[in-house]
């Protein structure tokens, strides 16, 4: 985090978030964003200064370093503007509206975004990290401008106004299209030709891990059976834990790679890459058995637990990827790289084969001196070379990965975004469900409930509305469309683990609140913010999925999986429909449409919903969870129920399982290999 001087004090120091709180004492005059600050801009025909950023952001590190700190510099934006500083976590709605502004202005986006806007919010001039003379020299034209002729200024807004509606414009498709089989293999062709065959991923850098394209993939190359993109899926999940992207020595995974071996990271650790990655690890377990994957999903959750989890059973943020090198200066990844020398001293007889094994050499050097550990070869190969056993290798290593992490210990932490999301908590639960199911721990089960008491307790109100976040024991900011959309897949996926009936109702009581505050009764899609919110220059309807899915195409599975589970056919009908108005879409740029790809198959291709009823019901249901079924719901009970595709399969003193498709069931079987093979045999 950089340095601040204590001789200013602004509005940011009334704030909770760690990010704003950051720039507390910055001679620039930050405002939070709020109601007040905006009225006075309208009121003082004052230009907004609009700054987003987040916590454990290296260059919003850096431009607040060079620029914000600066006298001079804050002079300049204290005169001429309100200046606004914006946590894009706490308000992910803010940042989409600018984000695309900037994107539309300048062909990229990034953190720190820098907007400019008339007093109403409008924007009309932005972009990413800018040096401290570009700054200056762009801002005091602005404000020249807007003095002296702010006529060009009102026009150009109006026009990127009009470009920002049209990015959100859903048409609702009036003539269905069928949805079949065919529709994929173009899709998918096109797809593989931007794959790296040989580090995994795809042929750029930086190299994000996006694991809901890859949780897709994975589940089309299996049950399509194509070899080559399951090896591909495989390479990549591989290639991905073996860089220097995954910690081996506290476990979890930083945000993204700069290069293209997955070597370097970007050192920051979110929560919402550490939740998907455990649900996709998990779910590669399940198909593979590799026990590699165990270990990744094992050591992730271990960082999660001792790193990002306070007592009430939230789930914190992020960890920061500056810390404090043994100079006393920030620098990225000091807590994380490591020295030839260091290696050598503290881990003796045992560094040579640690040195082949992490590749302590050229290959593994970073810069100056220093290494970040990356893998290239199985441990049976390494074993073969040293003329010891394969066991003995994992145990000689580990214990090299133990002093370490001990010797880690001594060094300064890297800052921690200790506020908890209600979105992100929500895909960690989820992870944890995920994870039990695979590897049978019932503590992550344990884990998965105290988040969801959490939720409950401090995040959901009376009258059935999320907070969006939490810190410090206080719930603030109304929930978003991500909020919903996440916790409704949380609780589906305990009531598919548990089946507790209290999960499935609470998943339709926070859609019945998504209907009433989110959901667009003219494209038939679901808005980002509330209507109880005070209304952005645009109101953004999220589809495309990225880093995280998209709130809507989260919103449309919910809806799918609900359907089926409860026989509400109106559910099944929405989630086409939603669909539909996407599939136009999905072929110009596949990579963002992975989880709208994973709900078209559900459509396309054989799924199955199975109810298994009686006193045996946990037993057989945990012999299916612990499978690769993705073309699956699940429901049991072991007494007469009310839900959909329980009812009246209950029989005394029977256990039963029922193979259905859509709502036609098979003859009830007693044994779960008889209806394991009636899954997989199409």
């Amino acid at each position: 985090m950089a340095t601040n001087s204590p001789r200013h004090t602004n509005d940011l120091i009334h704030e909770s978030s760690p990010y704003l709180l950051q720039h507390a004492h910055n001679p620039v005059n930050w405002k939070p964003w709020n109601d007040a600050v905006l009225d006075e801009a309208k009121e003082k025909d004052k230009l907004l200064l609009i700054s987003v950023g987040y916590s454990a952001c290296h260059w919003c590190h850096v431009m607040e370093h060079e620029s914000f700190e600066d006298e001079a510099v804050a002079d300049i934006m204290n005169s001429n503007y309100i200046c606004i500083k914006v946590d894009r976590e706490e308000r992910p709605d803010i940042d989409h509206v600018y984000m695309n502004a900037v994107q539309v202005m300048t062909g990229t986006g990034g953190w720190p975004m820098n907007v400019v806007a008339l007093p109403d919010g409008r924007p009309v001039w932005g972009g990413t990290y800018f040096r401290k003379e570009q700054w200056k020299d762009a801002l005091e034209q602005i404000s020249r401008l807007y003095m002296t002729q702010p006529e060009k200024l009102v026009e150009y807004a109006e026009k990127l106004a009009k470009g920002l509606n049209q990015i959100d414009l859903i048409e609702p498709i009036t003539v269905e299209k069928p949805l079949h089989k065919d529709l994929f293999k173009p899709v998918i062709d096109k797809w593989k030709r931007s794959f790296d065959h040989k580090n995994g991923g795809y042929n750029r850098s930086p190299k994000f891990m996006m694991p809901n394209n890859f949780e897709f993939l994975l589940r089309y190359a299996h049950q399509d059976s194509d070899k080559n993109l399951l090896e591909h899926c495989l390479l990549t999940l591989n290639k991905i834990s073996w860089g220097g992207v995954f910690d081996p020595i506290a476990g979890g995974f930083s945000r993204y790679s700069v290069d293209e071996r997955w070597h370097v990271p970007h050192f920051e650790k979110m929560l919402y890459d550490n939740a998907q990655l455990v649900q996709l690890y998990s779910k590669a377990f399940k198909l593979t058995k590799n026990e590699w994957y165990r270990e990744v999903v094992e050591k992730t959750l271990k960082y999660i637990e001792t790193e990002m989890t306070d007592q009430t059973g939230a789930f914190y943020s992020a960890l920061d990827a500056d810390s404090q090198n043994s100079f006393g200066k920030n620098e990225e990844g000091a807590y994380y790289v490591w020295t030839k020398e260091e290696l050598e001293n503290h881990l003796g007889d045992d560094f040579q084969l640690f040195s082949t094994y992490f590749n302590i050499n050229s290959y593994g050097k970073w810069e100056d001196q220093g290494y970040v550990l990356i893998r290239t070869r199985p441990s049976d190969d390494i074993a073969e070379e040293f003329g010891i056993s394969e066991s003995e290798v994992k145990q000689r290593i580990q214990s090299c990965l133990d002093k370490l992490e001990n010797l880690r210990k001594e060094r300064h932490k890297p800052g921690l975004d200790d506020k908890s999301l209600t979105s992100w908590n929500a895909m960690m639960l989820s992870g944890y469900v995920a994870a039990y199911q695979a590897l049978g721990k019932e503590e992550y089960l344990a884990a998965g409930r105290k988040n969801i008491e959490f939720i409950k307790g401090h995040q959901k109100r009376e009258d059935g509305r999320l907070f969006h976040s939490y810190k410090n024991g206080k719930s603030s900011i109304n929930g978003y469309l991500e909020d919903y959309a996440f916790c409704i897949q949380a609780f589906l996926d305990l009531y598919e683990t548990t089946f507790k009936i209290e999960d499935l109702h609470q998943a339709e009581s926070l859609l019945k609140v998504a209907e009433e505050d989110f959901f667009d009764q003219n494209s038939g899609m679901y808005f980002f913010t509330s209507i109880k919110d005070r209304a952005l220059v645009t109101r953004t309807i999220e589809i495309n999925d990225n880093v995280i899915p998209a709130s809507n195409s989260v919103m449309a599975k919910n809806l799918f999986r609900l359907g089926k589970i409860t026989g509400n056919t109106k559910y099944l009908d929405r989630s086409r429909q939603m669909l539909q108005n996407v599939l136009d879409k999905i072929p110009e740029y596949p990579q963002s449409y992975s989880n709208w790809l994973d709900l078209l198959m559900n459509f396309t291709h054989p799924y199955f919903e199975v109810a298994i009823t009686g006193e045996k019901y946990r037993e057989k249901a945990k012999f299916l969870q612990e499978k690769y079924l993705p073309n699956m719901i699940l429901a049991a009970s072991a007494e007469d129920s009310e839900i959909a595709l329980l009812k009246d399969r209950y029989i005394d003193n029977k256990d039963l399982i029922y193979v259905c498709q859509e709502g036609v069931c098979q003859l009830p079987v007693e044994f779960e290999e008889a209806a394991l093979e009636r899954i997989c045999e199409v």
